[in-house]
């Protein structure tokens, strides 16, 4: 691999210029960028910011936002677009398979959590020779991983989607699905470990190009399937294995070459012939991924209780609960942004050993994220009526209500995600990543499934629901954000720096 310079020379890319206190970028005007920036700028004012760590965590947070938004996008079109072909029991089927889909998520995001943290550090620390080896070992564990799961979903998807549901046309549709889809959970997963490549050597851009494109092509991909050739549910799977595999592609050519057409050159380049399963990177990996790995389970194994609770108030509720449930992704996209930039500019400063900067790296970026979060929750609160009949074809329907009501509760909720997500972000780039998936466990497992089931059960009844959102975020929030100011993950990164001795500012 390519030791290069530390600095980012891309040929090709937009020039970073300062606006006001917040990074921006000359080329065409990105509202999800402007937005960003704007609200950077007003913070800064108010003296919630530095000027210079805001700048750094716009220039990294939009673009994964924008990728978060086109990947979000793209699973709730796939709703509407099933939903608008073949009605409701389409709309559940497709709901009650998604979360099978999940898992390749659960386990690439914790591999990927373990990049992320290995690579900033040592982008931090200047130890560029390592960077190669934790990107070989980290593909190498997501594929091993996954595999199996490619066989389970092929082989028993009746079987596995009428666990959660014994309406005969909702599991037909959900297992069409699920059988097609579980082609692209090995690249899905792998996409996972290319994205943090990039934005743990302080590229964001890279990713965002490349996932959204893959997201356009999804949809794109998905239109022509269910509408021209009348494919239904596996049309719209099949779009999600071509396009997760085309990604896959682009990130393996980029890294190898060091060179993306159009783009420019990388600080970094992989030899995809060195070795691939090193004894002490594997072990960090796991270390630090299998606590996320539980993390991301949670929020993936949870969802089949979930649904299986929602499909006891019927159909047009459990069809009412997996439209909110693709709202709520995209409302959740600014975490993505900000969790990961958070991972890689305190992971950076971890590195070089300064903690007291770090600290405030991450310390700034959740106030930075709540601000998003409560933007964008009003904006889909106030609009909540005409984003939910998108979704549908029969706007008279009984779901219609129940998924407003739904998505309004999100809009509170979603703050709380905020303060969930940007402390889980200093953990994760410490390796420090075993309470965040504890708090996700308490808050999911213990309080917002018992009481989705006491409103399926009792007198509660659809208000259950309605607080099962609220508890799943509100719970991890006081959580993560307790033990990020307990300033004990400062401790842990020291066993994963790679040889630094700790220092203050």
């Amino acid at each position: 691999m390519s030791s290069g310079r530390c600095v980012r020379k891309r040929r090709g890319y937009p020039r970073p210029v300062s606006y006001g206190s917040v990074l921006l970028v000359s080329s065409v005007p990105n509202p999800i960028r402007l937005v960003v920036a704007a609200i950077g700028s007003l913070l800064v004012r108010l003296g919630l910011l530095d000027d210079e760590r805001a700048r750094r965590t716009a220039d990294l947070a939009w673009p994964r936002i924008v990728t978060g938004i086109a990947r979000m996008s793209r699973s709730a079109v796939d709703v509407a677009m099933v939903g608008t072909a073949l009605g409701t029991a389409a709309i559940g089927g497709v709901g009650l398979a998604s979360p099978f889909w999940g898992l390749a998520f659960a386990v690439g995001g914790g591999i990927a959590a373990g990049s992320i943290a290995l690579i900033s550090q040592r982008f931090g620390g200047r130890s560029l020779d390592g960077i190669g080896q934790a990107v070989r070992s980290s593909a190498a564990v997501v594929v091993l991983l996954t595999l199996p799961l490619v066989a389970a979903f092929w082989t028993f998807a009746p079987e596995l989607v009428g666990l959660l549901s014994d309406e005969r046309a909702v599991v037909d549709y959900g297992s069409a699905y699920l059988r097609v889809v579980s082609l692209g959970v090995p690249f899905a997963a792998l996409n996972l470990i290319g994205s943090r490549v990039f934005i743990g050597v302080d590229d964001a851009w890279t990713p965002m190009v490349v996932r959204s494109g893959g997201a356009i092509s999804n949809i794109a991909i998905n239109a022509v399937l269910i509408f021209g050739f009348d494919m239904g549910v596996v049309g719209a799977a099949l779009g999600t294995v071509l396009s997760n595999v085309l990604v896959t592609a682009v990130f393996a050519g980029t890294l190898v070459t060091g060179r993306l057409p159009g783009v420019g050159e990388f600080p970094v380049r992989v030899d995809p012939f060195g070795p691939y399963l090193s004894r002490d990177v594997v072990r960090q990996l796991v270390t630090i991924g299998l606590p996320v790995i539980g993390r991301n389970g949670v929020w993936t194994v949870a969802e089949f209780p979930m649904l299986a609770i929602a499909a006891l108030y019927g159909q047009e509720v459990l069809a009412a609960f997996v439209i909110a449930r693709r709202i709520w992704g995209l409302m959740n996209t600014p975490g993505w942004g900000f969790g990961l930039a958070s991972s890689s500019l305190v992971g950076q400063e971890l590195g070089a050993g300064h903690e007291t900067t770090a600290e405030s790296y991450g310390r700034e970026i959740i106030r930075y994220a709540v601000a998003v979060y409560v933007l964008s929750g009003a904006i889909v609160f106030v609009l909540a009526d005409p984003i939910v009949l998108a979704f549908v074809d029969d706007p008279t329907a009984r779901s219609v209500p129940v998924a407003t009501t739904l998505v309004r509760v999100a809009c509170l909720a979603i703050v709380f995600q905020g303060i969930s997500g940007g402390s889980a972000g200093p953990l994760d780039a410490s390796g420090d990543t075993h309470w965040p998936f504890a708090s996700q466990f308490l808050g999911m497992f213990c309080c917002s499934i018992p009481i989705a089931y006491l409103g399926a059960t009792t007198a509660l009844g659809i208000l259950g629901l309605y607080l099962a959102f609220v508890a799943e975020t509100a719970i991890p929030a006081a959580l993560n954000y307790y033990r990020f100011r307990s300033n004990v993950w400062k401790r842990v990164s020291r066993d994963y720096r790679p040889g630094a001795t700790p220092a203050d500012d």
